[in-house]
């Protein structure tokens, strides 16, 4: 997993309040997330083990990221950047829909940064790649399938070519930073939430997939697309075909969905 973490508070609220409403929070608690960490996580609870390269501020937040990821089965190494861990404020709604506002810079790891373990990579089977320079997006390729985000931005669109692109179909950032990269892609997939989704190869293949059914009441949507993507890249990583490795990642997508915030409930390898 290349990307980046955010320190995240999540509250729940009767509905996200319009301009110069207060409402009353409930249910606070906070976790080291993003794309990133909930991907690693999740990579991590599928294969038994997950590396986590990332770039963290040099606060307490950021020492704080790396011992709850180590509680939650996460080898990670972090590059340092003077200033502070990036925040970010989950509010999830009565419809279990999350809304999130971020404060602060993304930070993301850097080719040149010389204390992460790049050359590790080109022992992995997979990566997924959430954020990171082109020079980072050119080490991950060294592993033998790359998955990427659209939220990557700046570093696609420059000629590395990708095994996989994820995105959802709802997002209009994510649909805007994807025309640059699909190209690259050998496979785009779109996810439509509790629709399922669709799917297009570089070959001309296409398809469709059903949404998995949760296990248990829904809880909130926190979490669900990044436990996807982990799916999706776990399923190529180990050999599966595109329908089969959709599959586990809509179960991903669907158990991430009945659990409190994104790592109370995340598929497990003993699942599948």
């Amino acid at each position: 997993m290349v990307g980046h973490i955010e320190w995240v508070q999540f509250a729940r609220v009767e509905h996200v309040p319009r301009a110069g409403e207060v409402v009353h929070a409930r249910d606070a608690f906070e976790e080291p997330a993003g794309g990133g960490a909930v991907a690693a996580v999740q990579l991590a609870r599928l294969a038994g083990a997950a590396l986590l390269v990332t770039a963290l501020g040099e606060d307490e937040l950021g020492r704080s990221s790396l011992t709850r990821l180590r509680e939650l089965g996460v080898e990670s190494s972090a590059a340092k950047r003077a200033g502070a861990t990036r925040k970010a404020l989950t509010l999830i709604d009565a419809e279990r829909e999350r809304t999130i506002t971020t404060f602060g810079e993304r930070l993301q790891p850097n080719g040149g940064d010389a204390e992460l373990p790049w050359r590790e990579i080109a022992k992995m089977d997979a990566v997924y790649f959430t954020a990171g320079d082109l020079s980072a997006l050119r080490a991950a390729r060294a592993a033998r399938i790359l998955v990427a985000s659209p939220r990557a931005y700046d570093s696609l669109g420059h000629g590395v070519p990708i095994d996989a692109l994820v995105l959802s179909g709802d997002d209009a950032i994510e649909r805007r930073e994807a025309t640059r990269a699909q190209d690259e892609a050998e496979l785009v997939v779109f996810t439509d939430g509790d629709r399922g989704g669709r799917y297009r190869a570089r070959s001309g293949g296409s398809g469709t997939w059903a949404a998995a059914t949760p296990p248990a009441d829904p809880v909130d949507s926190y979490g669900c697309g990044d436990s996807f993507a982990a799916g999706l890249t776990y399923g190529l990583a180990v050999g599966m075909t595109v329908p089969a490795a959709l599959a586990v990642a809509s179960r991903c997508g669907a158990v991430c969905l009945t659990g409190r915030g994104p790592y109370e409930r995340q598929l497990t390898g003993s699942e599948l």
